[in-house]
């Protein structure tokens, strides 16, 4: 599919580089570009009661008053907060007015628990969301992000690693393959990239020849799926010798030149965070290659 919708989330305390690979992603294929800044969570906390008249009262008007400031502490750094992630908004504004006309800047103000729901209702209206290097690096809103874009909607996710270069044309492009649900949901998800791009690699680690699964020739029967869709296949059915399957995908790529890997997202929904920690592993010490999910 044609992606004409692409969705940046970023926090209010993250640079400009993630909408701003964003933007250019868009004006490259004619997108429109939806911005969400998560701002950070209202901080609730009730006092605790103070003393009814007994011996414990002193001790208890302390504790009520120590709680007391605290929470004033707590609602001036939001406040600061606040004016924070609001600037953060007009740069953003400004950012998007002098290199992309099509965009609208939205912003989340809710608690960490909401922010996948938060996150789930913008992409669910999307074509794909855009995870940059700065939402990679936080720990806090990376995986809940993750899990509202790509586990709650069905929709694919494109992951750009700090050094990649980011594209929605991709001249080569490796496709990991394994015959499971969330690697068709990848191709698929994926197809107006692969017809398009000069070269398509799927690419089987350890494949086994079976009348069910990979079937009797892995590979072969995706690979006429693509090449009924425009695209130019090969199969490269590749030995693991004992390495990791994200290993030896990953020396693929660079020996094939890849400018993008398109990958199934595999997990369930309560391994959730293990799937941004395997991304997270993927990306470190990986060639710096944007990544295609799909669930």
């Amino acid at each position: 599919m044609a992606f004409k919708s692409l969705l940046s989330v970023a926090g209010a305390d993250h640079s400009d580089r993630d909408v701003t690979t964003a933007a250019s992603l868009c004006a490259e294929v004619g997108a429109h570009l939806s911005v969400l800044i998560m701002s950070p969570p209202p901080l609730v906390m009730s006092p605790p009661p103070l003393g009814d008249g007994l011996p414990e009262w002193p001790r208890q008007r302390a504790h009520a008053i120590a709680a007391l400031e605290k929470r004033y502490r707590q609602i001036e750094r939001f406040s600061q907060d606040t004016a924070s992630w609001e600037k953060t908004s007009k740069e953003i504004h400004k950012l998007l007015r002098a290199t992309w006309r099509c965009y609208d800047v939205d912003i989340a103000n809710c608690d960490q628990a909401s922010i996948g729901d938060a996150v789930r209702q913008r992409a669910i209206c999307n074509d794909l969301t855009i995870v940059g290097p700065a939402l990679m690096n936080d720990i806090n809103v990376g995986p809940l992000v993750i899990n509202g874009s790509l586990f709650d909607t069905g929709k694919p996710v494109l992951v750009v690693p700090e050094g990649a270069e980011a594209t929605l044309s991709p001249r080569r492009v490796l496709v990991g393959w394994d015959s499971r649900v969330e690697a068709s949901r990848s191709v698929r998800e994926a197809l107006d990239l692969l017809s398009g791009a000069e070269e398509v690699r799927v690419a089987l680690v350890d494949p086994e020849a079976t009348c069910t699964g990979n079937g009797t020739e892995p590979g072969a029967d995706i690979a006429a799926y693509l090449t009924r869709h425009g695209a130019r296949v090969s199969v490269d059915r590749l030995a693991s010798r004992g390495k990791q399957v994200a290993t030896v995908l990953a020396q693929h790529a660079i020996d094939t030149s890849a400018d993008m890997i398109v990958m199934g997202a595999y997990g369930s929904r309560r391994l959730r965070e293990r799937l941004f920690g395997s991304v997270t592993r993927w990306i470190v010490g990986k060639p710096p290659l944007p990544l295609f999910l799909a669930r």
